[in-house]
C-alpha cells in the first residue's frame, strides 16, 4: 500500500491517564498540558498534519466536587475556543463500607469511577480510520485496554489496502508509573524538556 505524501493526524487524549502519569513522571499536580501545543509539536516531530485534537475525560458531580467541577468546566470552555473536541463522562460513585479495626462500620465512603473514556475514544478511533478522516491516529495515553483498537486499525489497513499507523504519546522519565506505551501501537516518548514546553500558561484552578 502507498504511503500517503501528506499525513493526516488526528489526537485523541485520555485527559486523566496522561494528567496521571505526567504527575508520576515530571511532578506536575495538575492538568497543566496544552492538548493542541502537545499535538503540534508531536506532529512537527514526525512530519504529520495536525488533522483535529480530541479530548476525554470524566469529570466530577458539582455538588460532590465543586473545585474540580469549576475546574473543568472553564478547561472545557478553553479548549473548544481553540477548536477541540471536548468528550465529557460524569463519574460514577459507589458507595461502599468501611470496616474499622474494631469491627464497626464506619460512614459510607464514596468511590470515583471513570466509566466509558476508553470505549469512546476507541469507537471514534476506529469510526475515523473507517470514514478515511485519518492517516494516524495519535493517542495520548497508556491505557493497555486499548491495545485492541490498534488491531482493528490495523485489520481496517489490511482490508482496505490503506497506509494507516495508530501511535501511543507517553510520558518518560526515571520516575514514570510505566515506560510501555499501548501494545501493539508505535510509541512516541516525552521528556520532560519535550512535554514542559507545552503547557498552557493559564491557570483554570478555582480560588479555593
Amino acid at each position: 500500500m502507498d504511503e500517503p505524501a501528506v499525513k493526516r493526524a488526528v489526537s485523541f487524549y485520555d485527559g486523566q491517564n496522561l494528567f496521571r502519569n505526567a504527575q508520576a513522571a515530571f511532578g506536575h499536580y495538575h492538568p497543566n498540558y496544552d492538548p493542541r501545543k502537545l499535538s503540534d509539536a508531536v506532529c512537527r516531530e514526525n512530519g504529520w498534519q495536525n488533522y483535529g485534537v480530541r479530548f476525554y475525560t470524566g469529570i466530577p458531580d458539582a455538588t460532590r466536587d465543586p473545585w474540580w467541577y469549576g475546574y473543568w468546566q472553564r478547561r472545557f470552555l478553553a479548549m473548544r475556543r481553540s477548536g477541540i473536541t471536548v468528550t465529557a463522562r460524569r463519574l460514577r460513585y459507589q458507595i461502599e463500607n468501611e470496616i474499622l479495626p474494631d469491627g464497626t462500620n464506619r460512614e459510607k465512603v464514596v468511590v470515583r469511577q471513570e466509566k466509558g473514556i476508553d470505549l469512546r475514544i476507541g469507537l471514534d478511533v476506529v469510526r475515523m480510520a473507517r470514514l478515511g478522516q485519518l492517516d494516524v491516529a495519535v493517542i495520548f495515553s497508556q491505557d493497555q485496554d486499548l491495545a485492541e483498537v490498534a488491531q482493528e486499525i490495523r485489520e481496517i489497513s489490511r482490508s482496505e489496502g490503506r497506509w494507516l499507523k495508530i501511535v501511543s504519546a507517553f510520558p518518560v522519565s526515571p520516575s514514570a508509573r510505566t515506560r510501555r506505551g499501548i501494545n501493539n501501537t508505535d510509541w512516541f516518548r516525552m521528556d520532560q524538556t519535550f512535554y514542559d514546553v507545552c503547557l498552557d500558561p493559564r491557570d483554570y484552578r478555582p480560588r479555593r
